[in-house]
């Protein structure tokens, strides 16, 4: 068991958790994740882990609420426990000899580039930071990525705060600047990572990407997770709980990824809504 000693709704759909799990934050290092069950009959679903406390013992989480599972974990408290509480699972996000590094963060997606803002920050590496989200209400995490970046940029989709685009905007904006980057490390949705390789492509930037697939049990058994690789001209098949989560944006097929993640988009729907419904039967409200 695995007790919440800390909740905050950072918005209307984005929640912040710190869980008390001394065995996992002893080792764990950003770009890393955790699976975790809501009940002894629930889904198993992976969160990256968004921060640690090593001393008190504690990793942070940051979820939105866009499934059953999430909706059930909202439901929490502090007090309450998590039964199941896996981690630290995949490869931590290289940082070794990095010295300018541009993240790209988008949405929820920020919660899992900051730790690793923080890290390249705390290795001395020059670090930029463009964060996007839709609007600004659901902004996140502002205060936390100044405090670990040389320049900030924030972008909203419809102008409510910062600067009015997409966060390819300020990259490209950049690199046809001349801006050199020793990285570029982009964290979000799938569409907004494929645009972010294609704007670096021209300028051949290393760029990594942060690969989230639907996962079951972390340890690349089930094969749920696998993603294919072009390199060389040869498709490969990689598995982002074991050789991820981060992969080489070039080498990545975003088609075939966006595709396989819309798979189960009619279950989750009626699962949500089944879900949903529960707690309004359960508050009266039906």
């Amino acid at each position: 068991m695995a007790q919440i000693v800390y909740k905050k709704e950072w918005n209307p759909t984005v929640i912040e958790m710190r869980v008390e799990a001394p065995l996992v934050a002893a080792k764990a290092r950003a770009g890393q994740f955790i699976i975790l069950r809501v009940d002894e009959e629930g889904e198993r679903i992976p969160l990256t882990v968004a921060g640690y406390d090593r001393a008190a013992g504690t990793v942070k989480i940051i979820f939105q609420v866009v499934g059953a599972t999430t909706m059930k974990l909202a439901q929490k408290a502090v007090g309450d426990c998590i039964p199941d509480f896996v981690g630290p699972l995949g490869v931590p996000t290289e940082t070794d000899g990095l010295r300018k590094v541009c993240l790209i963060g988008g949405g929820v997606g920020c919660a899992i580039a900051l730790p690793v803002a923080e890290e390249l920050h705390r290795l001395g590496c020059e670090v930029t930071s463009i964060v996007g989200f839709r609007n600004r209400d659901l902004l996140i995490l502002e205060d936390e990525f100044r405090a670990c970046s040389d320049r900030l940029t924030i972008m909203t989709d419809d102008g409510s705060y910062g600067e009015k685009g997409n966060v390819t905007v300020p990259l490209s904006a950049l690199l046809s600047a001349g801006e050199t980057f020793d990285r570029v490390i982009a964290i979000g949705p799938l569409v907004m990572m494929k645009f972010v390789v294609a704007a670096c492509r021209p300028f051949a930037v290393p760029v990594t990407v942060a690969m989230n697939p639907i996962m079951i049990d972390g340890t690349g058994m089930c094969g749920c997770c696998r993603l294919s690789l072009v390199r060389d001209g040869k498709r490969i098949t990689k598995f982002a709980c074991v050789d991820g989560p981060d992969f080489n944006g070039y080498e990545v097929d975003f088609d075939e990824a966006m595709s396989r993640s819309r798979m189960y988009a009619d279950f989750e729907k009626q699962a949500r809504e089944k879900t949903c419904n529960l707690y309004k039967k359960a508050e009266g409200r039906d």
